[in-house]
């Protein structure tokens, strides 16, 4: 059964900006331009965005007039998404508020399947973009919990038949590359029509995730490389222990004292440049001569602890 209509024409119900703008509780975005120095700046109508609230115990929060019907919401997200992407909490928080509505209205269909869309893309990019930003700046373990959900959100919407989805391969093979080895995602990906698995997008993930399982960094990182800028980011975190692993068999591999390993050869199974793939040896101690000769010992091998480093370019060249 649909729940409750929104009749809101706003980003951000009239009720609610004149109670966050009487208890000074506006984003600097939200702010009447001009009254940003005001002891109690205005809010601006055409910006101020709902933000998210807990469901207080014995508090109705289904009045119409506070819910936005789905365009309305659809215009919430693109206006987050394009105009103001680069403050992520802000974002992120109003993003929070929208899927409440939604789940209130028991949003469902075409209308569903946009807004989800958008806000998986921008959450995936968030995850490659702010990683190893300070914790009060962008939680990775927040940002996953939220992506999963809209991600198993989005892939059940498709699932319904509600009319062509031309974008399912994209989010189909995101999810995978985002989820890569799990059992649950691969399973559902195997479940799909034909016609879907059989697509580039899904049949390079699951090679990947194939790659992944039987432990083989050096094909999985060259797969890596036909993937577009989204996918390199859903990837992103996998990267680092892919190319770990890669140091850990060559350090078995070729541990002998007399051997001697080119690092700009490395540096071309790693996708890297030479000094971030000096760097990753270090960190894994792998020791790098002055001739920039990779001498790997299987003694001197160590996994190196989180963070230790951050490539943050998509880790593509």
């Amino acid at each position: 059964s649909p729940g409750c209509e929104g009749t809101c024409q706003t980003m951000c119900p009239a009720q609610e900006l004149r109670d966050r703008e009487a208890q000074n509780r506006l984003h600097h975005f939200e702010m009447l331009p001009g009254t940003e120095k005001d002891r109690r700046p205005k809010g601006d109508p055409s910006r101020a965005v709902k933000e998210y609230s807990r469901p207080a115990a014995g508090k109705d929060s289904t009045k119409p007039s506070d819910l936005r019907p789905p365009p309305v919401l659809l215009k919430t997200v693109n206006y987050l998404i394009n105009d103001i992407a680069a403050v992520y909490t802000f974002v992120f928080d109003r993003l929070r508020a929208v899927k409440q509505d939604m789940i209130i209205q028991r949003m469902s269909g075409l209308d569903c399947v946009v807004i989800l869309e958008r806000t998986v893309r921008f959450l995936i990019y968030a995850s490659y973009r702010l990683c190893g930003e300070p914790l009060r700046l962008y939680d990775p373990r927040i940002n996953d919990i939220h992506l999963q959900e809209y991600l198993s959100w989005l892939l059940d919407c498709y699932m319904t038949k509600t009319g062509p989805h031309p974008n399912q391969e994209e989010f189909q093979s995101l999810s995978l590359l985002y989820n890569l080895g799990s059992a649950c995602a691969m399973q559902h990906t195997m479940q799909l029509p034909l016609r879907l698995r059989s697509t580039p997008n899904i049949k390079l993930a699951l090679f990947i995730n194939q790659a992944f399982l039987e432990r083989n960094p050096v094909r999985l990182l060259r797969l890596a490389q036909k993937l577009n800028f989204l996918q390199t980011c859903a990837l992103h975190s996998h990267l680092m222990t892919c190319r770990q692993d890669l140091l850990l068999i060559y350090s078995h591999g070729y541990s002998s004292r007399n051997c001697r390993f080119p690092l700009d050869r490395l540096a071309k199974l790693l996708f890297l440049d030479a000094s971030l793939t000096a760097q990753l040896c270090r960190s894994c101690g792998v020791e790098v001569n002055k001739d920039n000769q990779v001498v790997f010992s299987k003694a001197a091998f160590t996994e190196p602890g989180q963070g230790t480093l951050r490539t943050n370019t998509p880790a593509m060249n």
